[in-house]
């Protein structure tokens, strides 16, 4: 029903930059909320940024660890949010996911759908 596809990971040195991109499709209604997550090898799941559907591109709020690194924006437009991550530190080493709270067509529900996940890797 709905697709969440990521894009834009890839290996970094130290004091790099990348930027992901997280693309949603299907019998979407409407997007609300969106987010990143990172999952580090052998650590469990943790929010990384967060973005409303609010005019004027939403609120948005992060993780003490990227606070004044990375920066979340969407394009309602095109049902696709991003993360500008700059000053990348080999601990930023992790497995980025997409998460959005969409309304469907099916029944107009509100559900949680995730993606598949984008590598990123900082070397020191």
């Amino acid at each position: 029903q709905v697709q969440l596809v990521e894009s834009g990971g890839g290996l970094v040195q130290a004091g790099g930059s990348l930027r992901l991109s997280c693309a949603a499709s299907g019998s979407i209604v409407s997007i609300y909320a969106m987010y990143w997550y990172h999952q580090a090898p052998g650590k469990q799941r943790e929010l990384v940024a967060g973005i409303t559907s609010g005019g004027s591109g939403g609120s948005t709020n992060y993780a003490d660890s990227v606070k004044g690194r990375f920066t979340i924006s969407r394009d309602n437009a095109k049902n696709t949010v991003y993360l500008q991550m700059n000053s990348l530190k080999p601990e930023d080493t992790a497995v980025y996911y997409c998460n959005a709270d969409v309304q469907i067509q099916r029944d107009l529900g509100r559900y949680s759908y995730w993606g598949r996940g984008t590598q990123v890797t900082v070397s020191s």
